[in-house]
């Protein structure tokens, strides 16, 4: 097509053409660089298991250097010609991959299930926002707006100029990969840039495969987006280093992110940082406390707690604490743990067993420590239960971190200050949420919670395509989601005109 999209790719590599996304995992499990899928060349093999039974759903050889070489080379050669591509004839793409996914919605939501353990309601509401990211990416590509600023001299011109930044390395975590890969993709696609993607070594096939069988589909030229199924001890930091990303879009735990930054910085990168959180849901004396305790377990419970948005800590006030945790124990008492294809599960596996057993040791050695079990989940494989645990000493080291798995904290105190200082306490700061029934009461709360989001009177859990994604403190760096994205995945470029003639001094 004259557009520079395309409605089919006709050159594959040594696996030739993948047929559908009903047989992703024997068609998928490749490396995706200028347009081919072809086997990589590393030492060793990817396994991906399912993690609700153990079943070998794809083995991948590793991308070695010479393939990340090939996978930016390939970018930076068809970044121009896509860039050039008139941004009305550029969101085709975008319109297609949306239909492209309307037409797979079962076989999609079976990958999944399948590859992350993901129930019916953490699948929907993935392919929800996909969904959702898409449609915005389709208004991105034509948001790159241009300025004209004045000049000190009536004969001269500035004009700003939006432009893509080029390449973008994008790194995306295994617990929503289809979406988090999508989130930074599609709208450095949309803004012309092209892109290599590393999906997490746990989701290769929904985090990386997938997405670009979706875009090879929908007609993106070859090149334009290349996935590398790869990991640090294969390839070192090679993803960050190469000289032709200019930024780096990294989903992931702190601890990572903190060396994604130091690297990428000592290289001229820019980056965006979406990491880990500790979120706080605050219920106060005037909430309604049932809905708040809806609230509360989708907020912690959701895809098992693999989120970086999940509730860690549910703060009480101490007048409504015995109706809240009462009614908080006997709706998780009624959670299904089990396999993540039933429709009736809440609660499926964990991503794997090492992930299983961490969160095991973690909450018997809180118990140990003197905290208080109202509900002490069983451990069966990666099926992990859901935990309650209360009566926590102000210093205890579950408060401070991340817990990425099936675990809630309920904490009482005794008025807003309290309630405040006890939010604050910890190094992060991403999504949160306050329920009372004075909505600018909750308000004025929310504005002295330091963090990135936080939701009145709704659960922490929130994600939307136009408005702001980030978090503060160890929590991240940068913003994603609407004209974000446009700061995110774009540069500002100065151009001055003189009409007439310039007066130099010598």
């Amino acid at each position: 097509m004259s557009d520079g999209t395309h409605a089919s790719h006709g050159t594959h590599g040594t696996h030739g053409s993948p047929n559908g996304y009903g047989s992703c995992f024997d068609t998928l499990g490749a490396q995706y660089i200028d347009g081919e899928w072809r086997a990589g060349t590393g030492s060793w093999d990817i396994v991906d298991f399912n993690p609700y039974d153990g079943e070998k759903l794809a083995s991948i050889t590793v991308a070695g250097v010479d393939e990340i070489d090939q996978a930016y080379r390939a970018a930076e050669r068809a970044q121009p010609a896509w860039a050039a591509v008139n941004p009305y004839r550029r969101r085709l793409v975008f319109e297609r991959a949306l239909r492209v996914i309307d037409d797979n919605e079962a076989e999609l939501t079976a990958a999944i299930t399948a590859e992350c353990g993901g129930t019916a309601v953490k699948a929907a509401f993935e392919l929800h926002l996909v969904r959702e990211f898409l449609r915005e990416a389709i208004q991105l590509a034509l948001r790159a707006e241009g300025r004209i600023l004045p000049a000190p001299d009536d004969t001269r011109e500035n004009r700003l100029y939006r432009v893509p930044v080029g390449v973008v390395g994008v790194i995306s975590p295994f617990n929503f990969p289809f979406l988090l890969s999508i989130k930074s993709v599609a709208p450095a696609l949309a803004l012309g840039n092209a892109v290599v993607l590393k999906p997490h070594q746990n989701t290769p096939i929904c985090g990386g495969g997938l997405v670009a069988k979706l875009f090879e589909d929908a007609g993106l030229p070859g090149g334009v987006l290349n996935v590398v199924v790869t990991d640090i001890a294969e390839i070192g930091d090679a993803l960050i280093e190469h000289p032709v990303p200019k930024v780096i879009s990294f989903t992931g735990s702190d601890k990572v992110g903190r060396h994604v930054a130091t690297v990428a910085a000592a290289h001229f990168k820019r980056t965006i940082l979406e990491l880990g959180g500790n979120s706080a849901l605050i219920v106060l004396d005037d909430a309604d406390v049932d809905y708040a305790v809806d609230a509360a377990v989708f907020s912690r419970f959701i895809h098992q707690g693999q989120v970086c948005m999940a509730a860690n800590r549910v703060l009480v006030d101490r007048s409504v604490e015995r109706e809240f945790t009462e009614k908080f124990v006997a709706k998780v008492r009624t959670l299904k743990v089990g396999d993540p294809g039933d429709p009736a599960t809440h609660i499926g596996p964990l991503i794997n067993s090492g992930q299983a057993e961490a969160i095991t040791s973690l909450v018997d050695q809180t118990v140990a420590d003197g905290a208080t079990a109202l509900v002490h989940g069983r451990t069966d494989g990666t099926l992990v239960g859901p935990s309650v645990l209360t009566g926590l000493p102000e210093d205890s080291p579950i408060l401070a971190q991340e817990i990425f798995g099936p675990v809630a904290l309920i904490i009482p105190f005794d008025g807003e200050e309290e309630a405040v200082r006890l939010a604050n306490a910890t190094p992060y700061g991403l999504s949160g949420a306050v329920h009372t029934g004075d909505v600018e009461r909750g308000v004025r709360i929310a504005r002295r919670i330091e963090t990135g989001m936080i939701h009145v009177n709704d659960a922490t859990v929130h994600d939307e395509a136009i408005v702001p994604f980030g978090g503060e403190k160890h929590s991240g760096v940068g913003r994603l989601n609407g004209d974000s994205m446009v700061e995110a995945f774009t540069t500002t470029k100065w151009i001055s005109i003189q009409h007439g003639r310039s007066k130099f001094p010598f």
